[in-house]
């Protein structure tokens, strides 16, 4: 698997650009309200998602007796049942990226739709189930970023995801652009629109 994993990433060198901050749960609506005016399709509403998410591991043989774990998600909308899978693998943010003067992050990304059989097909090869949790909020577009606002829930018991309660008193805000390799000129115009949500925090050294 690990190997399937590092071609993959080798035939498809996507980059993910991303900004995250956090913001209080009164403070959403205001929010909300400014990214109608500041991105696409203002005159709709933002598109809504519930999803459930599952993060699994396997370690994979490294370096001598170093064992390197491998983390792929797994996740579905509750909203959009009959919707596919998806899979979706993230490298840790680049090296480059942590340092501050830096307008985003950086990392790997590989995100896939699949049929409802994956979560069988991953724990055949070896994936174990690390946590899971359901995820509700908005979602706009500006140009090729897309920006979320959403709400993170815990699950009272793994797998069912009709009894969940607030993981925090606060929201998640993302910006994520995914770009081939060299187009770092994006991160700038990522941060440039993130100046425009002040004083709402955004960090490109948060992963």
């Amino acid at each position: 698997m690990t190997e399937g994993l590092s071609s993959v990433i080798k035939i498809l060198p996507a980059k993910e650009y991303y900004l995250q901050g956090s913001i209080n749960d009164n403070a959403k609506d205001v929010l909300l309200h400014r990214l109608r005016g500041l991105c696409d399709s203002t005159e709709s509403e933002p598109e809504t998602f519930h999803d459930h998410e599952m993060v699994y591991v396997i370690r994979a043989a490294g370096p001598g007796t170093q064992q390197i774990p491998i983390t792929v998600r797994a996740s579905h909308a509750l909203d959009h049942p009959d919707e596919p899978w998806h899979l979706r693998y993230v490298g840790n943010p680049e090296a480059s990226s942590s340092d501050r003067s830096k307008s985003a992050m950086v990392r790997t990304c590989i995100d896939v739709g699949t049929s409802d059989e994956l979560l069988p097909f991953l724990q055949e090869l070896g994936f174990r189930l690390d946590f899971e949790y359901v995820m509700k909020g908005y979602m706009f577009r500006k140009g090729r970023m897309k920006v979320t606002v959403s709400k993170i829930f815990r699950l009272l018991q793994q797998g069912k995801t009709d009894g969940i309660e607030p993981v925090s008193l606060s929201c998640l805000i993302e910006l994520s652009l995914i770009a081939p390799t060299g187009q770092d000129a994006v991160a700038d115009d990522m941060k440039t629109f993130a100046e425009q949500l002040k004083p709402y925090p955004f960090t490109s050294t948060l992963c």
